[in-house]
């Protein structure tokens, strides 16, 4: 009996073994377009990071993106994966609104878009959010 079902385990496993046809993966890796080269952020103001669609696949519109906050250092990104700036939102979207984070200020901040690969933004700053201002009253005396 042992010997009857090695041999068919045996001669199944060698049909089963034909050859796997390749699949083809779209991958997608638009250009960040925002935000620029020294752009500078203040803490808690809202900001829009956008990519560039020109040559999105179909099959690309509808992945689900998530986008992270990073600085570059010693030759790393330093990719803040705790505290996403956003997720959930489609790929085809284009852009996204976020809050700027609560971070020390660092003139090599980068955004990184997440979606089938990951592409990184130029650097960019982060500074403490403007005091508000007054305007300067007259006193009468």
């Amino acid at each position: 009996m042992f010997k009857l079902l090695l041999t068919l385990f045996a001669a199944s496993s060698v049909v089963l073994a034909g050859p796997i046809t390749p699949v083809a993966f779209d991958v997608y890796n638009p250009k960040i377009t925002s935000p620029v080269a020294a752009q500078v952020w203040p803490v808690g103001s809202a900001q829009v990071v956008s990519w560039d669609l020109h040559s999105i696949p179909p099959s690309e519109y509808e992945k689900v993106g998530h986008l992270l906050l990073g600085f570059n250092e010693n030759d790393t990104e330093n990719l803040d994966i705790l505290h996403p700036l956003s997720t959930g939102f489609s790929i085809g979207d284009g852009n996204v609104t976020i809050t700027v984070p609560d971070v020390p200020t660092r003139d090599d901040y980068i955004v990184v878009l997440l979606g089938d690969s990951g592409n990184v933004s130029p650097e960019f700053s982060i500074v403490p959010a403007a005091a508000p201002t007054t305007e300067d009253e007259t006193f009468v005396r």
